[in-house]
């Protein structure tokens, strides 16, 4: 029975994709069928979970298993699976449109490029689309497992503007994908090369890949298929063989299986933990960030199984959000095979594989952190510049891994002419002048606004490094991050300056001179900028600059808050404190101004707050006070 056939349009995401795809990967025609069996693979793992309770979605048919054909004279590839398969609404949902966010940032970044374009789609993931690399049209066949057959699906497309849909007769579950190849394609008509394809891309699947065994046909003088079927792949899960077992290769297929990435891994880590909780963790940290890395509700990155059996590929409740860019399997055998979302939050065993897993994943980071080779540190600088800023969610996210995480962290500096972010705390620890006690730091909301900041002025002077943050995490970061191996982070731009041992007796008599010395014109500026510095007094972190803006050490930063204000957040309300210059010429002015002097004030304020990038409240009145200034000086 087939019912009329409805042609629907695709997404428009779907018709770009289709597009960029087809002429991007042709050079990598062959992952056409590693994306397809992996998909296949997925069908019968989603079936085996709603089996745990509904034992009757397997019908007649309990071997799981996936079969792959050709056919010479129709020119055609067929990939079949017995998993769950798909109705008519999922099939409209899966086969037609991306439901994945990032997408909008994927398609703003594909360049036109065709090398390039290829690397971010498959960093993108394409799955079905794939066929479309060699096939003109594909027609999927498929029936939801505990459906009557009645009610099977077929869906058609030639990969351009629309497909079609409608209802057939289909006794057997699961999904065929009958792929018309293209002309020119004819070379994966061949048993030996597809043979090939799936050794090479697909042997870690567990399942058995199925296909007709050949006999040599005398009379045709030709290789022709029996009816036989032969496993052309191991049929073993890769995650239960022994490490001696598996080669890199393997290793490195597997990870494209699972987080359906077309590039390797940049590093992996492979153990059975044995144990109050016994468990098997395959885990890898991709070498690129995906599109969604600052989705924190988007997870998916550890498939879950317990003895084998897969159970869900999202379980959140295994990775902390801070390590959520880690893909893998993690294999219990203690969980039941029924476990739910609600028991995963609870269960010991399940927080014990959490605990574990992060360890890990963390001692693989430092590996690569501390490694003696170059490659090794190049790894690890590769990861710090994908996925670092994520990282810094840890220290307040994570309270028992924070000191291991804190000598994970890299930060740009003043050691340094570039914006790269290299220099560990142990790094700057160790080259800390005689006499400091602290690390200092400077926030802003970019390395050239953080590198020339006036609060550093002092820093160089005395040749004092100072860390450059410019990351929106770092500045809720440096609230749990309050010292490292005993030495406090110290912000340049907030509280007084106390230099400690850097400034000798001299330097400090000789401040205390020029801060009674200035005392009234102090007094003098902080009435006439009453309604915006909450204080106003002399400084002697400033050598070039005449005047800076300071928070009180227990207040949010003004970088802090322009950030707050910026994502719509309220942000508390306080005055800063203006630091004058004594030794710049507009200050030393300032000593004998009195007619403009409330301008000249109120100058000095707003161009400290505009070196340290805030905005002014009105910009209208500084332009004015400054032509003013400005017409005076030319008429003198």
């Amino acid at each position: 029975m087939a019912t009329e056939k409805q042609t629907m349009g695709f997404q428009a995401e779907v018709k770009q994709l289709l597009q960029l795809m087809i002429h991007s990967l042709y050079s990598n025609k062959e992952i056409f069928l590693r994306e397809l069996v992996s998909n296949a693979s997925d069908a019968a793992d989603k079936l085996r979970f709603e089996a745990i309770n509904n034992a009757s979605l397997f019908e007649d048919d309990p071997e799981l298993k996936i079969r792959i054909s050709f056919d010479k004279a129709a020119r055609t590839i067929t990939i079949s699976d017995n998993g769950i398969g798909m109705n008519r609404e999922e099939a409209i949902s899966h086969l037609g449109t991306i439901a994945k966010s990032g997408t909008k940032e994927f398609f703003s970044r594909l360049s036109g490029d065709q090398q390039k374009d290829a690397a971010l789609i498959g960093q993108f993931g394409v799955g079905f689309y794939s066929g479309f690399i060699i096939a003109d049209r594909i027609t999927v066949e498929t029936r939801r497992a505990g459906t009557p057959a009645s009610e099977g699906v077929r869906w058609e497309s030639e990969g351009a503007g629309d497909f079609s849909i409608e209802q057939i007769d289909k006794p057997r579950r699961g999904t065929d994908i009958i792929l018309h190849l293209r002309e020119g394609e004819d070379e994966f008509l061949s048993s030996w090369q597809l043979k090939s394809i799936i050794r090479k891309y697909s042997d870690h699947i567990s399942l058995p890949i199925q296909m007709n065994k050949e006999e040599w046909d005398e009379e045709k003088k030709e290789t022709v298929q029996k009816d036989e079927l032969e496993t052309v792949n191991q049929a073993s899960a890769l995650w239960t063989r022994s490490k001696s077992e598996i080669t890199p290769e393997q290793y490195e297929e597997f990870y494209k299986h699972v987080s359906h990435d077309f590039g390797a891994p940049l590093a992996y880590t492979h153990n059975r933990v044995e144990g109050r909780s016994e468990y098997t963790q395959l885990l890898y940290i991709p070498a690129r960030a995906p599109f969604d890395l600052w989705d924190r509700n988007k997870r998916g990155g550890i498939k879950l199984y317990v003895k084998r059996v897969f159970i869900m590929d999202d379980a959140e409740q295994l990775m902390p959000v801070y390590l959520r860019f880690v893909k893998g399997v993690i294999d219990s055998a203690d969980l039941p095979l029924n476990v739910s979302r609600e028991i995963l939050q609870e269960s010991r065993d399940v927080r014990a594989i959490r605990d574990g897993s992060a360890k890990r994943v963390l001692s693989l980071l430092e590996e690569l952190a501390n490694s003696d080779e170059q490659a090794q540190k190049d790894k690890y600088s590769t990861f710090w510049t994908e996925f670092g800023q994520v990282l810094k969610e840890g220290v307040g996210e994570d309270a028992a891994n924070k000191e291991r995480i804190a000598k994970l962290l890299r930060f740009a500096s003043t050691h340094n002419d570039s914006d790269v972010q290299n220099v560990s705390l142990a790094d700057y620890v160790g080259r800390m002048k005689e006499g400091q006690d602290k690390i200092y730091y400077v926030t802003a909301e970019t390395w050239q606004a953080a590198k020339n900041s006036p609060h550093l002025e002092i820093f160089r002077k005395k040749g004092v490094e100072v860390l450059l943050l410019t990351d929106r995490v770092d500045e809720w970061m440096l609230s749990f991050l309050t010292d490292f191996d005993g030495k406090e982070l110290a912000s340049v731009a907030k509280g007084g300056l106390d230099l400690g041992k850097l400034e000798n007796e001299d330097e400090k008599k000789q401040h205390e001179e020029t801060q009674a010395e200035y005392k009234d014109l102090v007094e003098k500026m902080k009435t006439a900028l009453a309604d915006k510095a909450k204080e106003v007094r002399v400084t002697f972190r400033l050598t070039d600059s005449p005047a800076c803006l300071v928070a009180d050490e227990n207040e949010l930063s003004g970088n802090l808050v322009r950030m707050l204000k910026a994502a719509g957040q309220a942000a508390p309300e306080s005055k800063p404190t203006l630091e004058i210059n004594p030794d710049h010429p507009l200050v030393q002015r300032l000593k004998y101004e009195e007619a403009r002097f409330d301008d000249w004030s109120h100058i000095l304020y707003d161009q400290a707050l505009l070196a340290e990038g805030g905005a002014l409240a009105d910009p209208a009145s500084f332009v004015k006070r400054l032509n003013d200034m400005l017409l005076a000086m030319a008429a003198k």
